[in-house]
């Protein structure tokens, strides 16, 4: 157990996870944290990550920073994908093994399993077939990582916890029209649908002048908008999302990812994440999720029902669907202790009204 007064290092806590870590550790009464924006600290610098953790000397490190995205990004921008992640997760862990941390928390995605994995996914199946293509170099360094934590455990003797969570979504997501992940990317494209529905313009216009797409924001001429906003499927009378609406997928309250980190972080060890009676040790992670799942278009449907959208839902097919299902096992999470509470149509509620309370605070501000 960690004491309240030891420094955690939190990389990645302007994130959609960090975010939630930062403040769960805070209501826990932890109140030693350390993080540094993408500006203050660059995680791809060798030579600065370094610098930081000789003046820091952190006792314990969550690493929640990521290149992350989603089909589009992760098909577009396999480079990035692959040695941005290798070189994030070598410049911490690396500097955390240096430096004597003694608790380090990593934090992976359950892309990482084979396409077509056993379902539910155990964290046993992790290398026993090929990966899904779309997101295969994203994977591979996430993999790469958990190894690593393994592996120093193994022959040093730390104590590195990787934990692997589903589709998560939540407070401080990322709404962008391209690469975001596929929930907030719905409830966004599905107001903008209605706000054109409805003729309102004003809300457009609050929108994305908030975030701006592609370069167009509120100042441009309603055609420039429309045309921008139909290039991602977004018209007055219907929403057009990717692929065909039958992947099953599983969703995880991003706060409640945050409170099942913490949990993992001040109360599990090594020892406890694999059989000590197996020879080879492996598979040491910890899957995070709800164990339940819904398809793609339900997820859909719900959003269109609490945005009360009146247009139609339709499905683009030449696109990919990516991986048909992803579900979690989290039987080993249930036996260390957590358990979710937060059900996807709360969730999904929750979420937008996050969201429009968020246009409403930054159109004020300005």
């Amino acid at each position: 157990m960690l004491e309240k007064n030891a420094k955690i290092f939190i990389a990645g806590h302007h994130g959609l996870v960090g975010s939630a870590i930062w403040n769960n550790l805070l209501q826990r009464e932890y109140t030693n944290l350390v993080g540094r924006s993408h500006k203050e600290l660059d995680l791809l610098d060798g030579v600065a990550v370094k610098s930081f953790f000789d003046e820091e000397k952190p006792d314990a490190v969550v690493l929640a920073a990521a290149h992350v995205g989603g089909i589009m990004a992760n098909l577009q921008y396999r480079a990035d994908f692959i040695y941005q992640n290798l070189q994030i997760q070598q410049n911490v862990i690396g500097e955390s093994f240096r430096h004597g941390v003694k608790k380090l928390l990593f934090l992976g995605s359950t892309c990482i399993y084979p396409r077509e994995a056993l379902q539910p996914m155990k964290e046993e199946v992790l290398l026993t077939s090929p990966l899904e293509y779309t997101n295969e170099p994203y994977a591979i360094a996430k993999i790469a990582g958990l190894k690593m934590c393994e592996s120093f455990n193994l022959q040093y003797g730390t104590n590195y916890i990787a934990v692997m969570p589903t589709n998560l979504y939540g407070p401080n997501d990322n709404f962008h029209l391209e690469n975001s992940h596929v929930l907030p990317a719905m409830i966004r494209k599905i107001y903008l649908a209605k706000c054109l529905n409805e003729g309102n313009w004003d809300a457009v216009r609050k929108d994305i002048d908030l975030r701006p797409v592609e370069g167009v924001d509120g100042s441009y001429t309603n055609e420039e908008i429309v045309a921008k906003l139909a290039k991602f499927g977004i018209t007055q009378e219907a929403v057009t999302l990717w692929g065909t609406g039958t992947p099953l997928r599983e969703f995880l309250w991003s706060e409640e990812m945050a409170d099942a980190s913490v949990h993992v972080l001040l109360n599990v060890n090594f020892k406890d994440t694999y059989n000590l009676e197996t020879k080879e040790i492996r598979n040491c992670h910890i899957n995070v999720g709800t164990g339940k799942e819904l398809s793609i278009k339900e997820v859909a449907e719900k959003i269109m029902a609490e945005i009360e959208f009146k247009g139609e839902l339709r499905w683009d097919t030449s696109k990919p669907d990516g991986t048909l299902r992803k579900l979690t096992d989290v039987t080993k999470l249930h036996n260390l202790g957590w358990h979710h509470k937060v059900e996807i149509d709360e969730g999904i509620h929750r979420l937008y009204q996050w969201y429009l309370k968020g246009i409403c605070i930054n159109h004020k501000t300005n």
